[in-house]
């Protein structure tokens, strides 16, 4: 009972990417600090000890943050959607046997092949082949399992013609083309690093151009004389740029522009900009016969999300389960 309980942990911590080489081989000391410890979460008949659930949250640690360091405001909610996660595939391993769900022997057996044709020249590979694929191979397996059994429960059916076109009627939104706006932009480059003599030559520089672009001169020529940016050789003109695309602060300021009128030069990231909005292209609505496909195939994936979750909230319902959140932060003081 004690193998094939870690068995199922350590395919659960590998099924959510905990596990990382060389986590094996902390197994020994793992099942050595549990063997007296009390379970932090337990499902069914599976009981996960604190050293079980600590391997997780650090190999959750690793694959999540920068340098496997949690920001101390998170290690409760990393501990919390660790737990939840092994609740979860639990309970979805057993549903998978319940549906009477087998793995796909050509697809082990081209796992296996995988692992011949990648590792065969090595001889810790031929000394352990057998070892190492007995451990693997469960893994797979169950992987593999639990695929099929997502497959099947999103694999709902297709919706008919008059609930994707409410769907489109509801969700507008989603088939609504963004403003556009067409700039032109003269970009005068300045190092960020600079020093302020060089960042105040840039802002005269660009006063200068100012001044010689409200009496007259031609924006597109001044901008391939003047301008370090990419535009340059088009006149500025930086073509349409979807709301969102411009960094929010000078978005902002942008929104406030008046048609055609030549802006004061600001100073951004990168230097000092001189800018002009050209055109405003409104929202659009796509027509429904245009993404009438499209509509149809959000409207299945979001009933596939739906049936799915639903399921997962099914079983948690259904079957005993617990999760000591009051031990979290026993475990949180030693993961700073």
């Amino acid at each position: 009972m004690r193998s094939a309980r870690l068995g199922v942990f350590f395919l659960l911590a590998a099924a959510c990417g905990f596990l990382a080489p060389g986590a094996g081989a902390q197994d020994g000391a793992a099942k050595n600090e549990s063997a007296a410890a009390k379970p932090i979460v337990t499902v069914g008949a599976l009981a996960v000890s604190m050293p079980e659930f600590e391997l997780a949250v650090r190999q959750a640690m690793r694959k999540k943050f920068y340098h496997g360091k949690v920001p101390e405001a998170q290690v409760v909610e990393l501990q919390r959607e660790v737990a939840d996660q092994i609740v979860n595939q639990t309970l979805l391993l057993d549903e998978a046997k319940r549906r009477g769900i087998q793995p796909r022997a050509e697809k082990m057996k081209l796992a296996v092949s995988g692992f011949d044709e990648r590792y065969g020249s090595s001889a810790n590979w031929k000394e352990n082949r057998e070892r190492m694929l007995g451990q693997v191979v469960p893994e797979l397996e169950r992987r593999d399992v639990l695929g099929q059994l997502e497959q099947s429960v999103r694999d709902v059916p297709v919706p008919k013609e008059e609930e994707v076109a409410a769907f489109y009627d509801g969700r507008k939104d989603l088939f609504t083309e963004p403003e556009k706006l067409r700039l032109s932009l003269i970009l005068l480059k300045v190092d960020p690093s600079s020093g302020k003599v060089v960042w105040d030559k840039a802002k005269e520089e660009g006063q200068a151009i100012h001044k010689r672009l409200l009496a007259g001169a031609d924006f597109a020529e001044l901008a391939k004389l003047h301008s370090g940016d990419e535009s340059a050789s088009r006149g500025g003109d930086m073509g349409y740029l979807h709301r969102g695309m411009l960094p929010e602060d000078l978005q902002v300021k942008v929104d406030s522009f008046k048609l055609g009128e030549i802006q004061e030069p600001m100073v951004t990231l990168h230097g000092v900009a001189i800018l002009r909005v050209d055109e405003r292209v409104p929202p659009k609505l796509r027509a429904y016969k245009d993404v009438r496909d499209r509509a149809a195939d959000l409207l299945r994936r979001e009933r596939g999300d739906r049936a799915w979750q639903d399921l997962i909230a099914k079983l948690r319902k259904n079957t005993p389960f617990t999760i000591q959140e009051e031990r979290f932060a026993e475990l949180a003081a030693r993961l700073q």
